[in-house]
């Protein structure tokens, strides 16, 4: 069931009552105080969110450039604040979900998320995998090869979220970005960062090189997140907030998930500025490159650190690994519920004629977790990705998945600008001018990143 601290999701017969509201009702929940001791929603998207490969991306910058791009850095943990606290914000002041609201903007939205959800999930599948491995085989070299490491995280992975409802799968994370959380400070407490040089990293200045913009603009809108800032609607939900009474405290929630991502990449970054950058040291673009890092902590400060320092990689790692594998499992399996639906007779729609299906009080009640279509996803991102830790990804396929990754966030800023503008969402819950110019921000910034992606695509290879 949904974690108890949240508004009843059940009635005496034990089945979903719609605590949400409507578009058109006239229901006004009375607000909750926000209070620290209903987090987790954020810490969920916080850890999924930041992935090694984020903390690679950081660590470049700050090799490369030092401290002059800790603003980038921030500035991305700002532009995520607003895209997740769009989609909560739809979640709770409509009590439907975001696919519910996708779907009523037309059909061209379910083709998409279709496309995206097979191709981007097939092959990141295999990465999560792989990511999770990588810092298992350096701790235990003599134990196993990569691959098999690989394959084993993928199926604990695969049988935690299957046996485990949203309350100890919270939990689970809670306790890894805890652990994430300390290594981080650690290491930036290690390498006794340049305080002043880093307050001056807050201004913003761009880097004195080639295609500077380009690589900044990629910095900031590689802070901790894709699909991932759509899924926390759906968290939001499976917490047991399923009405605009609880806004202050998802609002609370998400800054405090954006707050701790912004810890973890301002920590690598300083670790990039100090280590690296100051040895003139540079390292592969990647999770490997934290491989890299830890030989380079060995060296440098023994055999302990490199230790503890691979331990939070691999929480950093399986945390998105478990996070995706929970999140998005979620959000297909209420695509399939309204769809499965879609075209029977209810007596519950929203203004757009949304089935009753896709409410927030459904993914409140734990049975989406329990569907044939969430674990029929686990087993997609679980079983097929392995055929690509064997063989080799297939050419065509990474070309997609660039793409389809690529375009998702100029996606999700797009249809939240538009849902949160019109009379599909309560008036009073609708974007005021600061949540507009931030997600005209954040879609432009995103989609200047997507063009750059499909025009660095090979695309003379591909046909």
């Amino acid at each position: 069931m949904a974690d108890t601290t949240g508004p009843p999701t059940g009635n005496s017969t034990g089945q979903p009552t719609t605590t949400g509201n409507p578009p058109g009702s006239d229901d006004n929940p009375a607000p909750r105080k926000s209070s620290w001791k209903y987090i987790g929603p954020g810490i969920v998207v916080a850890a999924t969110g930041v992935g090694a490969g984020d903390l690679v991306a950081t660590l470049i910058a700050g090799s490369n450039f030092g401290y002059t791009l800790l603003w980038a850095a921030i500035a991305g943990c700002l532009v995520k604040i607003s895209l997740a606290e769009a989609a909560g914000r739809w979640h709770l002041a409509t009590g439907r979900t975001l696919f519910d609201g996708w779907a009523s903007l037309g059909r061209w939205t379910t083709w998409f998320f279709v496309a995206y959800v097979i191709v981007w999930g097939f092959v990141y599948g295999a990465a999560a995998m792989s990511s999770s491995a990588l810092p298992l085989q350096a701790l235990f070299p003599d134990v196993m090869d990569l691959r098999w490491w690989a394959v084993a995280c993928g199926l604990v992975g695969l049988v935690f979220v299957w046996f485990n409802k949203y309350a100890v799968f919270e939990k689970v994370m809670t306790v890894l970005v805890g652990v994430m959380f300390v290594v981080t400070v650690y290491l930036a407490v290690r390498v006794t960062p340049h305080l002043g040089e880093a307050f001056a990293g807050l201004l913003p200045v761009l880097p004195d090189e080639k295609d500077s913009v380009l690589n900044t603009l990629g910095l900031i809108g590689g802070v901790g997140g894709t699909i991932t800032l759509a899924a926390y609607g759906y968290w939001v939900n499976a917490k047991g907030w399923t009405n605009a009474g609880w806004m202050k405290v998802m609002r609370l929630d998400n800054r405090i998930a954006y707050l701790t991502t912004g810890v973890f990449v301002v920590a690598m970054l300083f670790v990039g500025a100090e280590l690296l950058h100051s040895a003139n040291v540079a390292i592969a673009s990647g999770d490997k490159g934290l491989v890299q890092l830890s030989d380079i902590l060995e060296a440098r400060y023994g055999s302990a650190t490199a230790t503890f320092f691979l331990i939070g990689f691999f929480a950093t790692s399986f945390t998105s690994l478990i996070g995706v594998w929970h999140g998005v499992s979620l959000m297909f399996a209420d695509f399939v519920a309204r769809y499965r639906d879609r075209g029977e007779t209810t007596t519950a729609t929203s203004a757009a004629g949304s089935p009753s299906s896709s409410t927030a009080a459904h993914v409140a009640s734990g049975d989406r977790e329990r569907s044939w279509p969430f674990r029929a996803y686990l087993l997609w991102l679980t079983f097929p990705p392995i055929v690509l830790l064997f063989q080799g990804q297939p050419f065509r396929l990474i070309i997609l998945y660039g793409v389809l990754g690529a375009a998702f966030l100029p996606f999700l800023a797009g249809t939240l600008l538009w849902l949160l503008n019109s009379a599909r969402t309560p008036r009073p819950w609708r974007n005021g001018l600061l949540s507009n110019a931030m997600l005209v921000l954040a879609g432009l910034l995103f989609l200047v990143l997507c063009v750059k992606q499909i025009w660095d695509q090979p695309w003379g290879d591909f046909f």
